[in-house]
């Protein structure tokens, strides 16, 4: 496979809505998680992501012009004991429960399915990262309708044991702008990722369209100690 360039698919792409990336950097010591949210109405734009222990959750950067929380409000980021759950809505708290109960990540999401925000459909899309002893692992799943059709949903997970270093995956809700919005096809794609993370999160940032983006996490965490450095940036602040 091809690896992309992040700048360009997100430079070249003024809306991909959602996106998670998980991969490793070069020197392979750690494990790098980041999810960006963007909007196109007024509510989804009057958001910020704040931290919540471990995790994040968004939060609306004004209550008093918040509409609907259903799909904007939510914890895209919890951790469970050695494994950090990285979604694009409340699927991260199935991905939790499920898991505490000793369902598998894919087991996991299997009573839940794209967004009911017809005629976008939205897809759900999920990671999950484990490190355990010095071994790193993580998997993605994409939850979309059938071609646009919410008759039937098509689920789709992709598993990545000991991942090179300097590699990421890359996966976002639309493939670009439109009406409806179409869904990402495919597998997620592959990226290449650096050591220093203030230079990726800025990066990240500065390469999303700058009327549509709304807030950024990036984490690396130590695959050998587990300890972790987060990052947030807001357009609301």
């Amino acid at each position: 496979m091809e690896m992309l360039s992040i700048e360009e698919e997100l430079k070249n792409n003024s809306y991909p809505g959602r996106g998670i990336i998980l991969g490793r950097t070069p020197d392979g010591k750690k494990a790098v998680a980041a999810y960006f949210i963007m909007g196109r109405s007024e509510n989804s734009r009057n958001r910020i992501f704040a931290e919540d222990g471990e995790g994040i959750r968004t939060q609306a950067f004004d209550p008093s012009k918040l509409t609907d929380p259903s799909l904007i409000i939510y914890a895209p980021v919890r951790v469970l004991g050695n494994k950090t759950i990285v979604t694009n809505g409340d699927q991260t708290d199935t991905i939790y429960e499920g898991m505490d109960r000793q369902l598998t990540f894919e087991q996991s999401l299997r009573n839940r399915e794209f967004e009911p925000d017809g005629p976008n459909y939205t897809p759900r899309i999920s990671g999950i990262m484990h490190i355990e002893n010095g071994t790193y692992n993580y998997a993605m799943s994409i939850l979309k309708s059938s071609n646009g059709n919410p008759e039937g949903c098509c689920r789709y997970t992709f598993a990545y044991e000991n991942p090179a270093a300097g590699e990421g995956r890359f996966i976002h809700t639309y493939m670009h702008d439109g009406n409806p919005l179409p869904s990402f096809e495919g597998e997620p794609k592959l990226i290449g990722i650096p050591d220093d993370m203030n230079a990726f999160t800025d990066l990240l940032w500065n390469s999303l369209n700058e009327e549509n983006k709304v807030s950024l996490f990036v984490r690396f965490i130590d695959i050998e100690t587990g300890k972790y450095e987060t990052k947030i940036v807001n357009k609301n602040q």
